[in-house]
C-alpha cells in the first residue's frame, strides 16, 4: 500500500481537479476510509486523538445531497470535528456513497454516524433505511436531536467496491454525518460470509472505571470501538498492565487494552448476570443474534485458586461443560448459529462447585444477523448503464444498483428478474430526456434489452451498427432527434426479417434506404432535381396526419410503414405490411373488421366504449376488434388518447394493440386476443374456463399485473396514470397471463408534479381513490388504490361493491375482518386451505396499506412489485415443502422499533415463539499454560 501511495503522489501532479477527488477516495495506508460527510472543500484532516485522516465525501457521493452545519445549540468542545456538519439527500428515494479500490473477497467493518443536531431547522429527527450494495443493513432512527448514532456491520464484500446506501421511507429527509470502512482478516468473525453479514447490536468492554475510556484505533488496529460498562454497585473491577496476547489464528483479535479488565461480582457468592433485548428490525421481526464472549484470566492466582465457572443463556448451558480462562491469553465463547425467538437474552455466568473463585468477564459482543444473499444487477449491464449515465447525465434516483431492490429500481428501466440469473435491463426509456451528443455506443452492451426507446431528444450522429447485434431487441424508438446518415445495414436486415421495429421520424437528416447518405452542394442542380420530390412527399404525408390517417378504401393503400394514427406519432418501420405480427398500428377499414369479425358475429364483451368482437386476420392470428358504438358516452378523444397511448407502451404484462380503424363515424381499436377473459370472470367464477384459480395463479395475477402498472408509473415519459384499473380491466391469455387493458382514460402527468388537477371525476365505483374524488387531484397514487381493491377481490373473491348483508365497500368490509385476525374468514372459500397462509396475510396487509385514506401513506407500485414478489415466494416454499413451513403464523413487519445506541441495552419486549436454544458453539483454542509470572 505504501508503495501505492508514492506512485498516487507522482501522479496528483498531472491530474484535474476531479482527479485529485477520485485520488483521495483511495484507501489510506491501512486500507481505512474515514470520510466526514458534509464537509466542504477538497481539503482532508487528521484527527488530533487517532492521527487517522478524514477526507470530505464529495469524491464518494459526486454531486448528489447537499451540505450543512448542525445548529450552534448542539455544538459542544467535547462533540468531535466530523459531527459539526453532515449531508442530507432531500431528492431521490435512494442515495449512495461508493468505496473502492477494495480487494475482492475480504471482510470488511463499515460504521456510518449520524448526529442529527437539527441541522435543518425543523427539528424533526428522520428515520430512514440504510443498505450495504443491494441488502438491507439497518434502519436508523434518530430520536433527539444531540443523539449519536453508529450503526455498525461486518460484510463480505465480493467485489472491489462496496456502496453505502441511504434509503428515504417517506419518515424525514435522510442525512450522514459520516462514514468509515475498515478491512478485516478473512479468518475474523467466521460468522460473516457470502451469505449473511453482522450488525452489531453492542460491543462493550468490562472493567474500565472511566466512562469516557472508550478503546479504539490505534490501540485496536481494526478501530473497534469498545465502549466501558461501568456499573460499581454490582462488579468489581479487576485489571493487570501486562499485555494480554493473542493467540496464533485467534478468530476475533480482541486488543489487550480491553482484555487488561475485567469485573467480578463484588459479593463473591454471587453470579455475573447480564442480557440484550431483542431488536427487531421492520423486515425482520425476530433476528437472530450471535454472542462473543470474551474472557482473560487478568490476576496471577496461587496454587490453591481455581476460577471456574458456567457460561448460560436464558437457564441452558450456553458452553457445554465448565470454563476456565487462561492467564494473559485472550480465549472467546462464541455461536455459529443465531439465537432467535426471545424477547430477552439473558446471560449468566455463575462458578462450578469446585471453584474457590467467582467468575469474570472481559468483554462482550452482540450481533444480529442480516442476510446478504440479493443478487444484484448482471455486472456487464451495470456497466453499460453506468456509462450511459456518465454520458448523458441519467435522472434523479439513478444511484446505486439499476434493477436492485425492485422497488428503487431507477426510473426508466425496466428489468427482468430470473430466479436463477442476477437482474437484466430489458427496458430503457429515456424519451424526453434531454440527451445531447452522439448515441452511446453502450446501449449495444445491453444484451437482454427488448425495448430502448430514445425519442424525442437531441441526439446527434450516426445510429451504431452494433444495436444490430442486440438480439432480444424488439423496439428501437429514435424519433425526434438529430440523428444523420443512413440507417445501418444490420438494422435494416433485422427489420426485413420482421424481428425488430424501428422508428425514426423527425430526424431530418436520417436516411433510410440503406445507402450512404451524401450531402449534397448548395448549388448543385441535382440536389434541387431530388428535393423538390422529397418537399412533395414531406407535404402529402402532413396532410395525411393532419387528417388523422382516414384509412382508404383500398387494401394497399392502409398499409404504408410511415402512416400513425395521431400526429407527431413516431415513424415504424417494418417489411410486411400486410402482416398483423410484424406492423404496429395498422390502419384498417370498417369493411376489413366485417371481414375479420365475419361480420362482427361473435360479441366477447361489453364495456362503455361499446362492444368486443372476436375475429380473425389474414395469416390466422386470433384479435379482439373493440367497436364503438352509437350510443357510447365516450367518443373521439377517448378513442385517440387510448391510440395514442398504446402506440407509446410496450410491456409484456399490458394489451397490446395491433390497429385501428378511424373510417367516416366507424372507430374501432384492435387488440391481441385474450383467450380466458377478465379477471372479473374468474373471481365471480363466470369464467370461461370451469376451474378456480388457485392462489398460486392469484398472485401471478397480482403480480403481473403490478409490474405492467409499475411499467405505466416508472417506465414511461411522461408517466401515466391508467385511471380505470379494476378487475374487469385485467385480461387474461390461455396461460392465464395477465395483462391491463383499456387505456381511454390514462392521463399523463410530469415527474415534478404531486397530482394532477382535474375537472372530471372519472373511474368506476368501488375502486374509486377517495382522496381524488374528493379533491379531484389525480396521482398515481390512484392507481395504487384502484389495484390495493383488486388485491382485495383476489383474496376473498368478492366484488368491489360489498352485500353482507349491507352495502359497502370491499376495502370497508375486509378491514373489519382482518382487524379481528382471522384470515380464514376472508378468504374465498374454493381456495381455503390450499395456500401459505403467511403469504395470503402479506398479500391483505399490501392491499389494505394500498387503499389507505391518505395518498401518502400508499406504497408504490414498485414496492408493491416486490412485495408480491416476496408472496409469490412464500407460497412457492410451502408448495416445494409440501405443506405451511410457517405453521399458520405470520408476524408483519410494519412496526419501527428504536434504534439502539451501543452503549445502553433499552427495553424491547417481544412474545417469545418459543423456539430452543442451539448448542453449537465454537471456543478459540487455548494455549496449554500460561507465560512465565514476572
Amino acid at each position: 500500500m505504501a508503495g501505492n501511495s508514492w506512485l498516487l503522489l507522482l501522479c496528483l501532479a498531472a491530474v484535474s481537479t476531479a482527479g485529485v477527488l477520485q485520488a483521495r477516495a483511495q484507501p489510506d495506508s491501512n486500507g481505512f476510509i474515514s470520510i466526514d460527510c458534509g464537509l466542504p472543500g477538497t481539503a482532508s484532516y487528521v484527527d488530533d486523538n487517532t492521527k487517522l485522516s478524514y477526507a470530505p465525501d464529495a469524491a464518494f457521493v459526486g454531486d448528489a445531497g447537499s451540505n450543512h452545519n448542525i445548529s450552534a445549540e448542539y455544538i459542544t468542545p467535547k462533540l468531535s470535528k466530523r459531527y459539526l456538519n453532515v449531508r442530507s439527500f432531500p431528492d431521490g428515494g435512494r442515495s449512495c456513497y461508493t468505496l473502492r479500490s477494495l480487494v475482492s473477497g475480504l471482510k470488511y467493518l463499515l460504521r456510518a454516524s449520524f448526529v442529527y443536531g437539527n441541522y435543518d431547522g425543523l427539528r424533526r429527527p428522520p428515520v430512514f433505511d440504510l443498505h450495504v450494495g443491494v441488502n438491507f443493513w439497518t434502519t436508523v432512527n434518530i430520536t433527539d436531536a444531540d443523539k449519536l448514532e453508529i450503526p455498525e456491520a461486518i460484510v463480505l464484500v465480493p467485489g472491489d467496491c462496496v456502496q453505502v446506501c441511504l434509503v428515504n421511507t417517506g419518515s424525514g429527509t435522510p442525512f450522514i454525518s459520516g462514514l468509515d470502512l475498515r478491512p478485516l482478516k478473512s479468518t475474523l468473525y467466521p460468522q460473516a460470509n457470502a451469505t449473511q453479514g453482522l450488525v452489531l447490536l453492542g460491543r462493550l468492554n468490562f472493567g474500565p472505571t472511566d466512562i469516557t475510556d472508550i478503546v479504539r484505533y490505534p490501540d485496536d488496529p481494526h478501530d473497534r470501538f469498545w465502549y466501558p460498562w461501568v456499573d460499581a454497585t454490582s462488579w468489581s473491577s479487576i485489571s493487570t498492565t501486562e499485555r494480554v496476547q493473542n493467540i496464533d489464528n485467534d478468530l476475533f483479535e480482541a486488543p489487550s487494552k480491553v482484555m487488561q479488565t475485567a469485573v467480578t461480582p463484588r459479593n463473591a457468592s454471587s453470579n455475573i448476570e447480564f442480557f440484550w433485548d431483542n431488536d427487531p428490525q421492520p423486515n425482520d421481526p425476530s433476528p437472530g443474534y450471535i454472542g462473543i464472549l470474551h474472557f482473560s484470566e487478568v490476576e496471577l492466582l496461587p496454587g490453591s485458586a481455581t476460577r471456574q465457572f458456567y457460561i448460560n443463556i436464558n437457564g441452558k448451558q450456553w458452553y457445554p461443560k465448565p470454563f476456565t480462562p487462561e492467564y494473559l491469553y485472550s480465549d472467546a465463547i462464541y455461536n455459529n448459529n443465531p439465537h432467535s425467538g426471545f424477547a430477552r437474552y439473558n446471560i449468566s455466568l455463575n462458578a462450578t462447585g469446585n471453584s474457590t473463585l467467582p467468575p469474570i468477564i472481559n468483554a462482550v459482543e452482540v450481533f444480529s444477523v442480516i442476510p446478504t444473499t440479493n443478487v444484484g444487477t448482471d455486472s456487464q449491464d451495470v456497466s453499460a448503464i453506468t456509462a450511459i449515465k456518465e454520458k448523458y447525465g441519467g435522472k434523479k434516483n439513478w444511484m446505486g444498483d439499476p434493477c436492485v431492490p425492485k422497488n428503487l429500481a431507477w426510473d426508466g428501466l425496466a428489468c427482468s428478474y430470473a430466479i436463477s440469473n442476477p437482474p437484466t435491463i430489458i427496458s430503457v426509456n429515456l424519451s424526453f430526456s434531454g440527451l445531447n451528443g452522439d448515441l452511446s455506443s453502450s446501449f449495444a452492451n445491453l444484451n437482454a434489452v427488448q425495448y430502448i426507446d430514445l425519442s424525442h431528444n437531441n441526439l446527434t450522429g450516426s445510429i451504431p451498427d452494433s444495436l444490430s447485434q442486440l438480439t432480444s431487441l424488439a423496439v428501437l424508438d429514435l424519433t425526434g432527434n438529430k440523428l444523420s446518415g443512413s440507417i445501418p445495414s444490420g438494422l435494416l436486415k433485422r427489420i426485413q426479417d420482421g424481428s425488430l421495429t424501428l422508428r425514426y421520424g423527425d430526424n431530418p437528416n436520417l436516411c433510410s434506404n440503406g445507402n450512404s447518405c451524401q450531402m449534397a452542394k448548395r448549388k448543385s442542380m441535382l440536389a434541387i432535381y431530388i428535393a423538390i420530390p422529397v418537399v412533395l412527399v414531406v407535404v402529402i404525408v402532413s396532410v395525411a396526419v393532419l387528417l388523422l390517417c382516414f384509412c382508404r378504401r383500398n387494401k394497399q393503400g392502409d398499409t404504408s410503414a410511415n402512416e400513425t394514427p395521431m400526429s407527431h406519432a413516431p415513424t415504424s418501420v417494418s417489411s410486411y405490411p400486410q402482416s398483423s405480427l410484424q406492423l404496429e398500428n395498422r390502419c384498417f377499414t370498417y369493411k376489413d373488421l366485417e371481414m375479420i369479425t365475419n361480420n362482427f358475429q361473435r360479441v366477447l364483451g361489453r364495456g362503455g366504449f361499446g362492444d368486443v368482437y372476436d375475429g380473425f386476420l389474414e395469416d390466422g392470428t386470433q384479435v379482439a376488434v373493440k367497436l364503438r358504438s352509437d350510443s357510447s358516452n365516450q367518443g373521439v378523444k377517448e378513442f385517440l388518447a387510448e391510440a395514442q397511448t398504446l402506440t407509446r407502451i410496450h410491456h409484456k404484462n399490458l394489451v397490446s394493440m395491433i390497429g385501428y380503424c378511424k373510417d367516416g363515424d366507424y372507430m374501432a381499436l384492435v387488440y391481441e386476443y385474450m383467450s380466458e377473459g377478465t379477471l372479473q370472470e374468474h373471481i365471480s367464477g363466470n369464467g370461461r374456463n370451469t376451474g378456480f384459480l388457485n392462489w398460486r395463479q392469484r398472485l401471478k395475477i397480482a403480480l403481473e399485473s403490478a409490474q405492467g402498472l409499475e411499467y405505466l408509473h416508472k417506465g414511461c415519459y411522461p408517466p401515466l396514470i391508467h385511471r380505470d384499473v379494476k378487475a374487469s380491466n385485467i385480461l387474461l391469455n390461455a396461460k392465464l397471463e395477465a395483462k391491463i387493458a383499456d387505456f381511454g382514460l390514462t392521463k399523463a402527468y410530469l415527474n415534478n408534479d404531486s397530482h394532477v388537477s382535474t375537472n372530471t371525476l372519472v373511474g368506476t365505483l368501488g375502486y374509486m381513490d377517495p382522496e381524488y374524488h374528493a379533491t379531484l387531484q389525480l396521482s398515481t397514487k390512484s392507481d395504487v388504490y384502484s389495484f390495493g381493491v383488486v388485491l382485495l377481490e383476489l383474496v376473498t373473491g368478492r366484488p368491489a361493491i360489498v352485500s353482507d348483508p349491507e352495502t359497502m365497500s370491499i376495502v370497508q368490509w375486509a378491514r373489519q375482518r382482518l382487524a379481528r385476525g382471522n384470515i380464514e374468514g376472508v378468504v374465498d372459500p374454493p381456495m381455503r386451505g390450499d395456500h401459505d397462509v403467511n403469504s395470503v396475510w402479506k398479500v391483505a396487509d399490501v392491499a389494505l396499506k394500498c387503499t389507505a385514506q391518505s395518498a401518502a401513506q400508499r406504497p408504490t407500485m414498485a414496492e408493491v412489485v416486490a412485495q408480491l414478489h416476496e408472496c409469490l415466494e412464500l407460497e412457492d416454499a410451502r408448495a416445494a415443502g409440501g405443506g405451511d413451513a410457517n405453521g399458520g403464523y405470520y408476524t408483519g413487519g410494519s412496526s419501527s422499533d428504536p434504534y439502539h445506541s451501543y452503549n445502553a441495552y433499552a427495553d424491547v419486549s417481544q412474545t417469545s415463539t418459543g423456539f430452543e436454544v442451539e448448542h453449537n458453539f465454537g471456543r478459540v483454542p487455548t494455549m496449554p499454560t500460561g507465560p512465565a509470572a514476572r
